[in-house]
């Protein structure tokens, strides 16, 4: 009888590997340690919940490395690319999922699955023997972080993530914000107007940095540097960047009309993105905070249109731990000092939800194949995986590791030149030749199979 391979956390690279895994006639047991072991960002009990954002952000398969890596883990028969495909929303050119019925999809899926099990427990301890995926995300529980810490022989890398507001739709004053995507980007009327826009004027904007940068924060422990991940810095931390630093970044102003007053331009837009399919909840796009719940409440309310928001849900930080892959995993992502084990996910220092995901289908694969007697060839490093996986295992400078979401600069060069032209031909070439060697990779796979 096949040996089990066990998975230690639930998240999107843990569902991710025992889809992986199970379909090529591994047995699995997921142990996941929610609804009984509580986290500060999870609500539910149900395997990939999301929590940080809604966004897996863009679809486009040609010209950007996320949709690049969409393109891929579809083509692998990922789980979570096709219930993320299941339960999209309108987002114009990002792929925007209903998180409930997303995660719940997940989860039923998986507990369908004859060879699959689910044991809801908390593993405190590094296992000694047998075959294991550790992918608990970034939000590893303490006593296996402190496991994990002391079997590199050193403390585990930390940094801080930020969680958005969400807004009940009904509460935002539509007769100041509109209803618009960027560039009216989207093919359907649904995705043309998938955001809501909420515009300031000069005054307005600096008024909101001042109270940005005057409001109550979370203070961090004695000891606890704030070192946080660029793509998700809280928004008054950009702020203290520099006063505009906002417009250039989440509150810019570019690529919409307001049709309340079509001939003025906003100095400052602030955007929300539907959240669920009723379109009843919506999240503020870049508003990561570390805001207290009152200052919050204070601030927010002077964005234009949200004078009398109600909130859902409101921001947070939390602490988000990852390991220094490139010193402690082998290039089939197990731990050099117990290769029984492997690591996936945000944990690998991987960072999105989509990048997480795909560490998890690589890793279950892997783990598969070696409990089935053979091996893996190496993923090629000039597809989003291979470049990924590279980057984590080797790739990157062990001395200065940080998490990384998947990007261009990850995979060997293409020779295309000539500007912004140039560039675009660049981005083709790069998901050409990574669409041709993915699918080489998985047809190689089958065959051995």
């Amino acid at each position: 009888m096949t040996e089990t391979l066990h998975i230690i956390g639930g998240g999107m690279a843990g569902s991710e590997a025992a889809w992986q895994a199970a379909n090529a006639g591994v047995r699995v047991v997921i142990h996941e340690m929610r609804p009984t072991v509580e986290t500060f960002a999870h609500r539910t009990g149900s395997l990939a919940e999301m929590v940080c954002s809604n966004s897996f952000r863009s679809d486009d398969d040609k010209q950007n490395a996320v949709g690049l890596l969409h393109w891929e883990m579809r083509a692998a028969g990922g789980l979570i690319m096709e219930m993320a495909d299941r339960h999209r929303l309108p987002a114009g050119g990002a792929l925007a999922v209903d998180r409930d019925p997303f995660a719940e999809a997940v989860t039923e899926r998986l507990r369908a699955h004859p060879l699959v099990e689910i044991v809801e427990e908390e593993v405190t301890a590094l296992p000694r023997d047998g075959h294991w995926i550790v992918a608990t995300g970034p939000l590893t529980g303490s006593g296996l972080a402190e496991a994990i810490a002391a079997e590199a022989g050193q403390e585990s890398l930390a940094f801080f993530d930020a969680i958005a507001p969400i807004v009940h739709a009904d509460t935002i004053d539509m007769e100041t914000a509109w209803r618009q995507s960027r560039y009216d980007k989207g093919e359907t009327e649904d995705e043309r107007t998938a955001y809501i826009n909420c515009p300031m004027t000069k005054d307005q904007y600096e008024a909101f940095i001042d109270a940005l940068l005057a409001a109550d924060k979370t203070e961090f422990k004695p000891g606890e540097t704030a070192g946080y991940f660029d793509g998700c810095l809280p928004i008054e931390v950009m702020a203290e960047r520099g006063r505009e630093t906002l417009r250039f970044g989440p509150m810019k102003p570019v690529g919409l009309t307001n049709p309340h007053a079509p001939k003025e331009k906003p100095y400052a837009v602030v955007q929300l993105r539907r959240d669920n399919a009723l379109g009843t909840l919506y999240n503020i796009v870049g508003f990561q905070t570390k805001m207290k719940y009152g200052a919050q409440k204070s601030v927010f309310a002077m964005i234009p249109g949200l004078q009398e928001a109600a909130f859902a849900r409101l921001g947070g930080i939390h602490r988000n731990t990852f390991i220094n892959s490139p010193t402690l995993l082998d290039a089939d992502m197990r731990l050099r000092s117990k290769p029984h084990i492997r690591f996936a996910g945000q944990i690998t220092g991987v960072e999105g939800y989509v990048e997480s995901a795909a560490m998890g289908l690589l890793a279950g694969r892997m783990a598969a194949a070696e409990i089935e007697g053979g091996q893996l060839p190496p993923v090629p490093e000039t597809t989003a995986m291979g470049a990924l996986v590279t980057h984590i295992t080797g790739g990157a400078d062990a001395k200065t590791f940080q998490p990384m979401n998947v990007n261009f600069g990850l995979f060997p060069p293409v020779d295309a030149r000539g500007g912004r032209k140039g560039r675009q031909v660049r981005y083709k070439m790069y998901t050409d030749r990574a669409k041709a060697d993915w699918a080489d990779w998985l047809g190689h796979r089958a065959a051995a199979e």
